[in-house]
């Protein structure tokens, strides 16, 4: 589908990147999804490709691409299929706080291994008992002399196994009113004594996608690796989601047009009372309505990246998107399952992968009830 936003260089790196996957994933995907672990060579294998965090500037490895290239590269990737969306987070959601917030030595420091594959990273926000609620967190960093002394657990945590930096929320003043005031942001090395991983979480989709705990015990912090500055950690997160939830629009788009066609090729080949299913008039008006859905769909995010990388605030009209194209993500899974028949529950069909991967989607960077929660607080009400 045409995006108004790119333009033939854009295509060409399109072009080239399907083909990379073509080779590098597709082939060893369902593998994976059987493992549940993405190997640590593919991350190296796309960073050799400049896929990791093309959008830096040269001076830190980067590329110094537009925003368009990022959208191509969840694009691509979701196509393969939703397990790759830890590569996602690591360029353009964990690695823009970096960028954004991190003091020139910080930046020198951490930047140009994120882009060579060298380090993974992760955020971690949630927690066994706060999941949308940012502003209570549980988590501790008590600055002692040069150290912050960090205290607490995250679950949920996409990466969690193999990142090598995590950004953690945590409360630098616990007693902080309002509540919101004490958070702040703490990067977390892997060896740093104190934090461990707890299991790698057994999920009902997204299997390739390693997920884990992470456990914090008097874990000693250099008060060099705060980002940012104490209890800005807050305005921070909420600076970046718009651009975390239009990720997850994207990648809920691209999940609706791939169970579309998949279903259409489908239709057609399928023969039941001596002739195509696609000729029964149910099936063709399914298929017109979830056509007209993802169509819909598209128009509306194309607007919404155009405006993004036009540095406009849409936080409103993204909340909506995040919401409606899950939603419709979720609800074309079914009926494209429905219409594989008896086939469409059986593993080897991706239609039943596409099933199981969607539903979180609603969930995670702020759930949908959060989302129409946003939107109606900025209509006034």
């Amino acid at each position: 589908m045409k995006h108004s936003y790119l333009t033939k260089d854009h295509e060409a790196f399109r072009k080239s990147l399907r083909k990379f996957l073509a080779k590098e994933a597709e082939p060893f995907f369902e593998q994976w999804e059987e493992d549940r672990m993405i190997p640590r060579e593919f991350w190296n294998k796309l960073a050799a490709q400049g896929y990791l965090c093309p959008t830096l500037p040269e001076a830190y490895g980067g590329l110094d691409a537009d925003w368009g290239y990022a959208v191509i590269i969840n694009e691509e990737l979701e196509r393969v299929g939703s397990g790759l969306v830890g590569v996602g987070l690591h360029n353009d959601i964990v690695v823009p706080y970096l960028e954004s917030f991190g003091t020139e030595e910080q930046k020198q420091r951490w930047l140009p291994k994120c882009v060579s594959g060298e380090t993974i990273t992760a955020i971690a926000m949630t927690e066994p008992g706060t999941g949308s609620d940012l502003a209570n967190i549980k988590t501790t960093a008590i600055l002692e002399d040069d150290h912050y002394v960090l205290n607490g657990s995250k679950t949920f945590i996409t990466n969690g196994i193999h990142s090598d930096l995590v950004l953690v929320a945590c409360k630098t003043d616990p007693k902080a009113v309002p509540a919101h005031k004490g958070v702040s942001l703490l990067v977390v090395e892997r060896d740093t004594p104190g934090f461990s991983r707890g299991r790698k979480l057994n999920k009902v989709g997204l299997h390739s996608q390693d997920t884990a705990e992470l456990f914090f015990e008097d874990c000693r912090v250099p008060k060099e690796n705060l980002l940012g500055e104490e209890g800005k950690g807050f305005l921070y997160l909420m600076d970046k989601l718009q651009q975390e939830r239009l990720l997850v629009a994207i990648a809920a788009q691209v999940a609706a047009e791939d169970m579309v066609e998949m279903t259409m090729k489908y239709i057609q080949e399928r023969k039941a009372f001596g002739q195509s299913i696609s000729k029964f008039q149910h099936i063709q008006f399914e298929m017109v309505e979830m056509q007209t859905q993802v169509e819909i769909g598209r128009t509306f995010l194309d607007s919404l990246v155009a405006d993004h990388i036009e540095g406009e605030d849409i936080v409103t009209k993204v909340s909506m998107a995040k919401y409606w194209l899950t939603d419709m993500a979720k609800d074309i899974s079914q009926r494209c399952l429905q219409l594989h028949g008896g086939y469409g529950y059986m593993e080897e069909y991706k239609i039943a992968r596409r099933f199981r991967d969607i539903p979180v989607s609603a969930i995670y960077a702020g759930t949908n009830e959060i989302m129409k929660t946003i939107i109606a607080k900025n209509m006034g009400l």
